[in-house]
This record gives C-alpha cells, structure tokens and sequence, in this order.
C-alpha cells in the first residue's frame, strides 16, 4: 500500500488566492471556517483559517498540527501560547489590508461629513494606535490637510514621547477619533464610558480594529453626545446587536479590509510561509498577478470606488445575515498611486450632501 507522503491542509473556503499550491505539493480539503473542528482536523498537518475559526488549545491538542497560517492582520484567534508550547508554527499577514482599511476610514468620513455638510479639511482627526494602519490614515490625513493627533504608548515608549499624545488630551481634542489597536488585555473594552464622556460633544467614533474594542452598551449610551458612529466592527459577530447598528450612522459586516489587493498580500505571505514550512522552494516567492483596475475620475474616488451606503443599507436590512453578507462581498478595489495623489480633488471646500 502506498503511503501518501503529501500533508493535508484544511482550508476555510473563503481564503482566496491558494491556486499556486497544487496537488504536487498538499492535499487540500476547503470548508466553512466554522465548521472547522476536532473532527474535521483529526488527520491534517495544516490549517489555513480567518477569524471566525477559534485555534484553541481544545482544537490542537493530540492533532498532527505543525502550522498554522491565517491572512488576517490579527491572531487574537489563535492560542499563541499553546501552539509555541506544541511546536506549531503560526504565521499571519500584519499589514497586508492596511491600504484597504486606511480607504474605508476615509470613504466612511467623506459620506459621514457630506451628510453633516462640514469640511473635513477644519477637523482634527485622534488616531488611536499608530501601527501598520494607523501610520497610513496619519499619512492621508495630513495630505488632506487635517490636523492629527496621534496615541501609541507602546510606540512612545520604544520611540520617545514627541509626536504621541496621551489619551486624555487626544479624546478632549478631537473632532474624529479613529480606532486602530490590536486586542488584547489592554484594548479590551478600551473605549468604555469614561472613554466616550472624554470625547467632544458632536465628535464622531469610528472603529475598524475589533469589536471587543469598544464596549457597545457605553457606546449606546454615549450616541446621544456624539456626532457620528461608524462601525465596520462589532461584539459578538456574526450576532450583532441591532441596537448598535441602528445608533450607528455608518455600519457595515467587518468589509474594511476587503480589498483584492488585501486579499492578494495576505494569502501571498501567508502561503511563502507555508512553502517555507514544508519546504516548498518554487512558492517561497509566491506572487498573484491581479488585472488592472478599472479608471474612476479623481473626484469620484471617495464614491465609486467602494458605495459604503449600499453595505451599510445591506446590513440593516438583514443584521441576521451579518456572516452571509461578508461572505457574499465582492473585493473591492485600492486606489492607485496616481489616484492617491488626487484624493485633495476629492474634498471641496465645503463637502456637500452625498
């Protein structure tokens, strides 16, 4: 009897871009992300998994386990203290959607300030959490002529305190303040209602990060004070709270990262990683060509490029189908270089009704 000698990877069926691993190298078994258990693992060496699969130590212990990769930014999902315990190599994609994410933040506020008629070039913007994302919104801002002021303790600490801004002072300050931290014991519950009564009154919230950053029974109670929620990110997904969806002004089902080229770096890293694991030479450089994409005018890019309102319409027609509706978007597209430079077209003096 013939002894198959290739490992087995067990696939969420929503990782895309997996096309160059072919049958030479693994045998591949793709299925939803939640139906990805004890059972289902019980003879796979991999597993290439999103955020909806918990790898707890109750998933791992007494698998054949060895690596485990997930193109995502985070590995909040993952017990990293049980898999260097075990000997299982995690490997994630940090910073592959921050372009996505950094264009959500802005494409929400173009909408948020066009149905409040302001011009966000008069508004101060707090970033909270300066890593891969947060350094890319800072950036945009200051080509759209914003004023930022930015919090990272972690980032002060290792750099120095010129140029970071304690929370305090960022909240009182204000007139947007954007979430991008990682989660973790410190972030939990972060913006709590001592977070949110710090805040200006009519400032506005937006949380792309995790939901379990901001604690949603404060955040109702706060909505009355504020100015705007935008919320791609909630507690408790796929099972959203309706009462948080609807103080919110912007929602949508935890899309922001969901760019085809987002998409494209993080199974790109996550896959030379696998190849390096299993020693795989021809993909340790794994690269996915992606077509050009389509041309839209300068003063559309805030717009055309990703229709926010119709996911947000989406959502609150069928919170109940938060998992189906993400399951179902269709990656959208991150502006080019040249686009970028023409983002400033995009904000007239005074942004008007969208």
């Amino acid at each position: 009897m013939t002894v198959d000698a290739r490992p087995h990877i067990i696939a969420d069926e929503q990782v895309p871009f997996l096309e160059g691993i072919t049958e030479k190298h693994a045998r591949i078994t793709r299925m939803p992300g939640n139906l990805i258990d004890k059972q289902a693992i019980r003879n796979a060496n991999a597993l290439l998994v999103r955020t909806r699969t918990v790898c707890s130590a109750s998933l791992l212990e007494n698998s054949r386990i060895s690596f485990i990769g997930s193109p995502t930014i985070g590995t909040d999902h993952i017990d990293m203290d049980y898999c260097a315990s075990a000997g299982i190599v995690v490997a994630n994609a940090p910073g592959c959607n921050a372009e996505a994410v950094m264009q959500y933040v802005f494409t929400a506020l173009v909408a948020w300030a066009g149905s409040h008629i302001c011009d966000l070039r008069n508004k101060t913007l707090g970033i909270v959490g300066v890593g891969n994302v947060g350094k890319k919104v800072a950036a945009l801002a200051s080509h759209l002529g914003m004023r930022t002021i930015l919090n990272d303790p972690p980032r002060a600490e290792a750099e120095g305190p010129e140029g970071f801004s304690d929370i305090g002072f960022l909240l009182e300050q204000s007139d947007i303040v954007t979430m991008h931290v990682p989660l973790t014991e410190l972030t939990l519950n972060m913006a709590d209602n001592h977070f949110f009564s710090s805040m200006k009154k009519g400032a506005c919230f937006i949380n792309t990060s995790r939901g379990a950053v901001a604690d949603e029974k404060a955040l109702y109670r706060a909505a009355p004070n504020l100015g705007g929620i935008i919320l791609d990110v909630w507690q408790g997904e796929p099972h959203i709270n309706p009462a948080t969806l609807q103080v919110s002004n912007i929602g949508t089902p935890h899309i922001a990262g969901y760019s085809l080229e987002g998409k494209r770096n993080a199974s790109e890293q996550v896959v030379r990683a696998l190849a390096g694991h299993f020693g795989w030479k021809e993909l340790e450089s794994y690269t996915v060509p992606l077509p050009d994409a389509s041309h839209v005018p300068a003063d559309l890019l805030f717009t055309q490029c990703f229709p926010i309102f119709e996911q947000d319409k989406q959502l609150r027609n069928a919170p109940e189908k938060f998992e189906q509706i993400r399951s179902a978007y269709v990656f959208r597209r991150e502006w080019t270089s040249e686009q970028y430079r023409q983002l400033t077209l995009c904000l007239p003096n005074k942004t008007s009704r969208q």
